[in-house]
């Protein structure tokens, strides 16, 4: 099923891509920190390169994110802070066009704070948010999480909640 954008179908032409995710103490952008970032380069639905990191939030880390997505504080104690993650991402990242699931509403939100705050640094590229096509694309699925998606796609979900696996089943669902 081909996603249309002004007429021209998205597989058509985005062929090129960096798939990413974050993890995080929270759901708040205004009160919570990154605590892992990941990212896989795609170039015609080849992964090319990868990069992943936790990240030190210099906080504790609530018992409800570690539950979530397993990391815990002795986990993140020798991992970079965000300014040196955040310049990793961005450099790895470039110009591509970033595809996540649930983006638009919640890591980019993440990123483009994190950037700023730490670097001083606009994250201009453009996205596409999986969760969007999905509730476009698969009218009948009932719930949209990633996980559900990928199962409707018969891609493993092992390891989900963790930003590397989640990457690797979004460019799954992408592609």
């Amino acid at each position: 099923m081909a996603i249309r954008n002004k007429g021209k179908r998205l597989d058509a032409y985005v062929k090129d891509y960096v798939a990413f995710d974050l993890e995080t103490t929270g759901i708040n952008p205004d009160r919570d920190a990154i605590i892992e970032i990941s990212a896989l380069k795609v170039c015609g639905g080849q992964t090319v390169g990868e990069y992943s990191t936790l990240v030190n939030p210099r906080r504790h880390i609530p018992a409800a994110a570690t539950a979530v997505n397993g990391i815990t504080d002795g986990m993140v104690a020798d991992a970079p802070e965000i300014g040196e993650a955040m310049e990793g991402f961005l450099e790895f990242a470039g110009n591509g066009i970033l595809v996540g699931h649930n983006i638009h509403t919640f890591d980019m939100n993440f990123a483009y704070d994190a950037a700023w705050t730490a670097l001083g640094k606009e994250l201009g590229n453009d996205y596409i948010d999986t969760l969007y096509m999905a509730r476009r694309c698969l009218p009948g699925l009932g719930h949209y999480k990633l996980t559900d998606v990928a199962a409707y796609f018969h891609i493993a979900t092992e390891g989900a909640h963790r930003a590397l696996n989640d990457c690797r089943m979004n460019q799954g669902c992408f592609e």
